[in-house]
């Protein structure tokens, strides 16, 4: 199986690397400057699961021959991710996207048609330094995906046997990915939500007088939209994240929140315009939602005018 990894950042970098640490035939498509800090340095990796520094194959134009393209973008950039990765699209190939939120499969279906589009989501905490590390934040480290009729096929199968002597790394082929992508959407709009709307982690939102009550509810409300939607989160689910958002060491937060304290893009509507249509769609309470919405949005006009402060211009 011939990988294209479109991009070496935090997502990229860490499960395409230890794919191709672990010998998978892995080739990133990357900027130019991204490429030259490659060649030199190799693909860096920091991570409680053992550091590594990578040879890697790079292109900065996509190519035919491909089998699978993972697609790590953030949701704001799927236009153009997709004008990327479309050469390597041939009759055989699939792409398998891990970005947040679910509304970029109908598009994708829309652009390489359903049969090349799987279903798929990573938990991880891991950023890009400004020196090129990928660095991971956290002992999460999963790769979930499937096809999304439910089926076991032989790519998924194939993929989750290169990536299982991947050190760093739990990948596991599902038959209920759309369901579990649903899972993660409740759990990250929701600490999205809160660490965003508070512009604190999930320990500091604790520690804060009735902290802990404001997460939950927003976790339940979320859970909600989900059921409504026809996918009921898993037994066992609310409980694991009521006692991450009641953890008052917890420094969870959001990529999203990162982001924004940097000055950068957020995914305001693709994770929380979202989950505030939805709401409204099924009749569940949404005043956290539109709050943490017009929140971001404003802080998108204020970054937008370069009325940042100057730590985040």
């Amino acid at each position: 199986m011939r990988i294209l990894c479109l991009g070496a950042g935090a997502l990229g970098g860490y499960f395409g690397g230890r794919l191709a640490q672990a010998g998978a035939d892995v080739t990133f498509l990357v900027r130019p400057r991204r490429q030259a800090q490659l060649a030199a340095e190799g693909l860096v990796i920091e991570s409680p699961f053992g550091n590594a520094r990578l040879p890697v194959r790079t292109l900065t134009a996509a190519a035919p021959g491909f089998d699978l393209v993972l697609l790590t973008c953030k949701a704001y950039d799927l236009d153009a991710a997709i004008e990327a990765i479309r050469p390597a699209m041939g009759p055989g190939s699939a792409v398998l996207p891990v970005l947040n939120g679910l509304s970029h499969i109908a598009r994708l279906q829309q652009e390489f048609g359903e049969g090349m589009v799987l279903g798929g989501l990573a938990k991880i905490q891991a950023t890009l330094t400004p020196a090129g590390v990928v660095r991971q934040l956290s002992d999460w480290r999963w790769l979930t995906f499937g096809e999304l009729d439910g089926s076991a096929s032989p790519r998924t199968q194939a993929l989750a046997a290169l990536a299982a002597p991947a050190e760093g790394m739990v990948a596991e082929a599902v038959p209920d990915i759309t369901a579990r992508m649903w899972e993660k959407l409740v759990h990250l709009g929701t600490t999205a939500l809160g660490t965003v709307l508070m512009r604190a982690n999930t320990g500091e939102i604790a520690r804060a007088p009735g902290g802990i009550a404001l997460m939950h509810r927003i976790l339940e409300r979320n859970a909600a939209i989900a059921a409504a939607n026809g996918y009921p989160v898993r037994p066992g689910f609310l409980e694991e994240f009521r006692r991450l958002f009641a953890d008052p060491v917890g420094a969870y937060s959001a990529s999203m929140l990162r982001d924004l304290e940097a000055g950068g893009r957020i995914e305001a509507d693709h994770i929380l315009g979202f989950l505030l249509e939805a709401a409204r769609a099924a009749g569940i309470p949404q005043e956290l939602h539109e709050a943490a919405h017009v929140h971001a949005k404003a802080f998108e006009q204020r970054r937008d005018a370069g009325r940042l402060p100057a730590r985040q211009a």
